[in-house]
């Protein structure tokens, strides 16, 4: 490999890992939080959301979206979106997660959420993901572990990720009352289990989630032998926790650029 190659493949990686150098904190003057939503469940789209808040509008109560009430969240939903400096909701279909694995999705979905935030005239200094790993982002980038607790542009990211998908997930129980999805938003729980195993899986499953693909397999929809070539939730969850795996990284991004950047996105 040459030195060039070399430095190349190591950029890449720093990216991935959140690895990129901050700038000073005295220069940062829009710190942009991003934050997703839906990455578990077995249904709907996985969301995205990039916020830079306003220093001179400070919004009262930001928490990580998990601890809040459904009610707070959506009161929260409507100050950040009034306040901010800017925000944009994006996401990666469901689709795109059978592709990508989900994983990978989410890592487009925050994508499409910052390119979508800078397309408003928001620029960021600095871009700060909850988690371990970022997206490849045209600007400073680092991974905040538990961010969303403790940065409030993540924090606000997490909310209104969080509002979007479960009002989404609202939209699907309209069209399929009798998977529950008001009540389990797409989560495996055993309502949703059972209502797999009795009616099926509808379109807006992850046929890559073992429980979709299961429930596909024993209705005759998915061959076995075609349920082997979907992509594994479980082995995006293992490169996540931090084993390396620099070049499928490298394939899985090609795929990534071949989508739409601007993508699937709510303004």
């Amino acid at each position: 490999m040459t030195a060039r190659k070399g430095r190349k493949r190591a950029e890449a990686i720093d990216v991935q890992l959140g690895l990129s150098l901050a700038p000073d904190a005295a220069a940062v003057r829009r710190l942009c939080g991003v934050d997703e939503a839906g990455r578990g469940p077995l249904a709907g789209p996985v969301f995205a959301a990039a916020v830079v808040l306003d220093p001179a509008r400070p919004i009262e109560g930001l928490a990580d979206s998990k601890i809040l009430t459904a009610r707070r969240r959506e009161a929260l939903f409507d100050d950040i979106r009034e306040r901010a400096l800017g925000w944009h909701i994006a996401f990666a279909s469901v689709e795109e997660i059978d592709t990508l694995n989900i994983l990978h999705a989410t890592m487009l979905a925050m994508q499409r959420a910052v390119r979508g935030l800078a397309a408003t005239g928001v620029t960021p200094d600095l871009v700060q993901i909850d988690g371990n790993r970022c997206p490849e982002v045209p600007f400073p980038v680092e991974a905040v572990v538990k961010g969303d607790a403790t940065v409030q542009a993540i924090s606000a990211a997490s909310i209104l990720a969080k509002v979007a998908r479960d009002r989404e997930l609202l939209t699907l129980h309209a069209a399929y009352p009798e998977y529950g999805f008001d009540a389990h938003v797409g989560y495996g729980t055993p309502q949703h289990l059972e209502a797999l195993s009795r009616f099926g899986a509808t379109p807006h499953h992850r046929r890559s989630f073992a429980p979709v693909r299961e429930a596909l397999i024993r209705s005759g929809a998915l061959p076995q032998s075609l349920a082997g070539m979907l992509p594994q939730p479980e082995a995006a969850d293992v490169e996540a926790a931090g084993v390396e795996a620099a070049a499928v990284d490298h394939a899985i991004d090609d795929m990534v650029r071949a989508f739409d950047a601007a993508g699937p996105a709510l303004t």
